[in-house]
């Protein structure tokens, strides 16, 4: 099941797509794509549906996150054997975690408008996974039956603000519009094996990432694993696994995003994003210029997300 919202920002209606590809409305339904909804009892009753029967939406309409209830947002780093590689470190022993906010959720067709003091604007197209029951302290062997689904993830990163503002990586993952998600939340009784989902990611329409699951050094299972022994994992809990080779800064030389650049993704089965990079409209105080702007010259160090 393909589950969406779609409409204005803000009063987004829940809806999803049909067998052939039509949008169909829920909102005499449920009152939106919620834990309610995705969770094992929502899925259920979903399942039971005459989807047929469900009103077309008409025309073209703006797809919003496509679900709600995110409490938290993670990310996981350098989770990719070619990615690994590109960067010339090693592939790490666990995991690396790190958070994205909440505030950088947008939607799969927003633009992605550059912080006023970003230099090092970059892409990664990764495979999300949305968390359906509580998981606290859960074996890997179990680790699946607490997925929802799974979702496209473009894990933009400035990396200025990840590697040189004091290492602390959260700056550069966080900012307003770095996280679009979407188009669809795909339940995972529509992804056979989430270990063997190809990648892919354009610039300007020439290919930068290209990549499959099954490269990851942690798979999914032992993610949702290792994170429900650091922290509970609650429905709506939102993990990006990750991004295969091919980030603008792993380039020689790195290139970086601008303001005009189009960005298109796509992780298999679970839809494609595309996103306009736009400047930023907001102004930066000058009391606050010495904080925001990034220091002059320095090295940059190594890639590691």
């Amino acid at each position: 099941m393909k589950l969406v919202r779609y409409g204005s920002n803000g009063r987004e209606r829940p809806g999803l797509i049909d067998a052939q590809g039509r949008l169909r409305s829920l909102q005499d339904v449920v009152a939106d794509i919620g834990p309610d909804v995705y969770g094992p009892a929502g899925q259920r009753a979903l399942a039971r549906l005459d989807v047929g029967s469900l009103p077309l939406v008409r025309g073209k309409p703006r797809l919003g996150v496509p679900f709600v209830g995110i409490g938290k947002f993670i990310g996981i780093g350098l989770n990719y054997h070619d990615h690994a590689r590109e960067t010339g470190a090693k592939a790490p022993s666990e995991p690396i975690v790190f958070n994205k906010w909440t505030t950088c959720l947008s939607g799969p067709f927003e633009p992605i408008e550059q912080p006023p003091h970003s230099t090092r604007l970059d892409w990664e197209v990764e495979l999300g996974v949305v968390i359906g029951r509580t998981a606290r302290y859960v074996g890997v062997g179990e680790a699946l039956k607490y997925v929802a689904g799974y979702c496209t993830v473009n894990d933009v990163s400035e990396r200025q603000f990840q590697i040189s503002r004091g290492s602390q990586w959260d700056k550069g993952k966080g900012c307003d519009g770095f996280g679009p998600v979407g188009p669809w939340l795909v339940t995972a009784d529509e992804v056979a094996d989430p270990q063997d989902l190809a990648l892919t990611l354009d610039v300007n329409g020439q290919r930068m990432q290209q990549g499959n699951t099954r490269d990851m050094i942690f798979g999914v299972a032992q993610i949702v694993s290792y994170l429900s022994h650091f922290m509970t994992l609650r429905p709506g809990d939102l993990i990006a696994t990750g991004t295969p080779a091919g980030v603008g800064l792993g380039m020689d030389p790195p290139r970086f995003l601008r303001p005009g650049d189009v960005v298109e993704l796509e992780v298999q089965g679970l839809g494609a994003q595309r996103q306009e990079v736009v400047a930023s409209r907001a102004r930066v105080a000058d009391d606050a210029r010495d904080l925001v702007d990034p220091p002059q010259g320095g090295a940059m160090g190594k890639l590691q997300s």
